[in-house]
């Protein structure tokens, strides 16, 4: 956790936070192992009520509901990437398919390759496969129809996964803070690790067949990209701290879709942007049925469309919308792929939209 995003950005305890308090930012309680600039690992306290929340290899999780997520999430933290590979394979074949460290790996290899792989000196691609940086290009045609809003000091981008697209932002606004926020602690330790300079990954080939990718990384801005575990639909900032706030891939990721563009637009400055991506590809593991936008209700004027739903929540007026929020610019179809091994990838149609923050 770098010490300059720890006093920008601020946190407050989210169980305060949710009970409707507004306590002090968390402070630092026990530092076990630090830098001159960061905490690599040690503890956040709130000064309130005195709620802890861990720091892990940089990455602090400062979430309300702090034992369900360690519970559901926290052995992605402690997970090992330094066994001799034959070892590695072994385990994995034991432990078999469909299992947890099986889901785990199969997350971290479509995630990190589409991240990284451009600077993988040994990455094969595939003839006539997918390219890595699905995400990338994404951001950057986002990027295009946002325009220029001045130049945020800081900026979020949720649900950053394995953080290539946090580095890119910084990248573009090279005075900026960028913070990178998700849950999934796996992915949140590789991108910590990537700003550190080494990427490390399971890249898988096919079936139960992985290879460990290690390779070294120097990535634009590095320094100023932090990578926290927070809800992105609930947020733990005090009012509007984000000049620019980010969330590729995530509405449908949810449980409440809604409640998120409400916490994006609660984080976000006025005269802002934010940036939006969805392939309203809905999972009832993900998002309740009722919460989603489309998918459902064909008999509707509108067919179950999910644009419609978005569009009447950002459209910055009707009894819909989220407040605050207004659109700007949008893409329809932006193609969007999810590489799963060497001869398998999902492409999906995403659909882009750029909001002002009014």
């Amino acid at each position: 956790m770098r010490l300059a995003h720890l006093a920008a950005f601020a946190p407050r305890c989210p169980v305060c936070l949710r009970n409707g308090r507004t306590p002090p930012p968390l402070a630092l309680g026990p530092v076990a192992v630090c830098t001159e600039t960061e905490i690599v690992q040690g503890v956040l306290l709130c000064p309130d009520c005195q709620h802890e929340y861990p720091v892990i290899d940089r990455v602090p999780v400062i979430v309300a509901d702090l034992r369900r997520v360690l519970s559901e999430r926290g052995l992605e933290m402690m997970l090992r990437d330094d066994l001799d590979p034959a070892l590695e394979s072994l385990l994995g074949d034991a432990i078999g398919p469909d299992s947890w460290l099986d889901g785990i790996r199969q997350l971290h290899s479509s995630y990190s390759w589409d991240g990284y792989a451009d600077l993988d000196p040994e990455e094969p691609g595939a003839v006539g496969g997918p390219m890595p940086g699905a995400a990338r290009r994404c951001l950057a045609r986002l990027l295009d129809l946002a325009g220029s809003a001045g130049t945020p000091g800081l900026i979020i981008d949720a649900g950053c996964a394995a953080g290539r697209t946090s580095f890119d932002l910084a990248g573009a606004h090279p005075q900026a803070l960028v913070l990178g926020i998700d849950l999934n602690l796996g992915l949140l330790r590789l991108a910590a690790a990537a700003g550190q300079g080494a990427v490390s990954y399971p890249r898988r080939r096919i079936g139960l067949v992985y290879d460990r990718r290690r390779f070294a990384v120097a990535l634009d801005g590095a320094a100023r990209v932090d990578f926290w575990a927070c809800d992105a639909t609930a947020l733990p900032f005090e009012g509007a701290v984000s000049g620019l706030t980010v969330a590729l891939n995530l509405l449908d990721c949810v449980p409440d879709p809604r409640r998120l563009l409400e916490s994006l637009a609660a984080a976000t400055t006025p005269g802002g942007r934010v940036l939006l991506a969805t392939p309203y590809d809905w999972s009832a593991r993900a998002t309740p049925p009722e919460a989603w936008l489309g998918g459902h209700s064909q008999r509707a004027p509108h067919r179950g469309a999910g644009e419609a739903f978005l569009h009447a929540l950002t459209s910055g007026e009707g009894p819909h919308a989220v407040a605050g929020l207004a659109q700007r610019g949008e893409v329809a179809d932006w193609p969007w792929h999810t590489r799963l091994h060497d001869r398998s990838a999902v492409q999906y149609r995403t659909h882009l939209l750029a909001l002002d923050r009014r």
